[in-house]
């Protein structure tokens, strides 16, 4: 099922696109003022994409209903992953990457972007993705499905840029479970940026600023 996706238009032929993908229990509208906080004019107009995840039972939360990307099963995110939910969600981003690309949209001008959750998606959707993204940017988030990783990603995406920002004081998803991602990544190969920050599990404006410094250079 295709995944209902808030667009913001730059009023002009885009050159890159954005992708972001929201936390859990949120919405795609949360990350709307990120794209006006970001003067990217000198890499062109962007488009921004904003999905939204699909309402499910969380069971970490009793069972609420709520937006997410897949379920949390409990506390310990390693041994009791939504495999099911994270290779869903996974397809479904693959999918919009190729409606961009059909679109017009080159895949080294898509950048994909996410939030706890969503960054957990974003780096497992971009690595495994077979068109050769400009880059990851993960925000408070970790790396899923981290034992298939190695075996399942995908050679185009080898070596692309990822931009990883963590609150050191974070409790949802620990400044362990962030650099732990980090390693990894490393390991694998990639070019990967890291920034820890003051602040808890949230976005700050030093991180946005780094973030647009970034995005200026992946997308330059």
């Amino acid at each position: 099922m295709a995944l209902q996706t808030l667009e913001l238009d730059p009023g002009a032929a885009p050159r890159s696109t954005v992708i972001v993908l929201h936390g859990l229990g949120a919405d795609g509208t949360d990350f709307l003022p990120l794209a006006d906080q970001m003067d990217l004019a000198a890499v062109g107009p962007v488009r921004w994409l904003f999905p939204r995840a699909a309402v499910r039972p969380v069971t970490i939360n009793n069972g609420y209903r709520m937006r997410a990307w897949y379920d949390i099963l409990g506390a310990d995110l390693v041994r009791r992953e939504d495999e099911a939910g994270l290779r869903e969600s996974i397809a479904q981003v693959h999918a919009l990457i190729d409606r961009e690309i059909a679109r017009g949209m080159p895949a080294r001008r898509i950048v994909l972007a996410g939030f706890s959750q969503g960054c957990a998606i974003a780096l497992g959707a971009g690595l495994r993705c077979p068109h050769r993204l400009a880059g990851l940017a993960g925000l408070s988030g970790y790396l899923p499905l981290a034992a298939s990783t190695a075996a399942e990603r995908h050679a185009a995406n080898a070596d692309v840029p990822v931009f990883l920002g963590h609150g050191r004081q974070d409790g949802i998803v620990t400044l362990a479970r962030g650099t732990q991602a980090r390693d990894a990544l490393l390991g694998l190969g990639c070019a990967v940026e890291w920034h820890d920050y003051p602040m808890e599990h949230s976005v700050c404006a030093e991180e946005v600023a780094d973030l647009a410094d970034w995005l200026h250079r992946t997308l330059a």
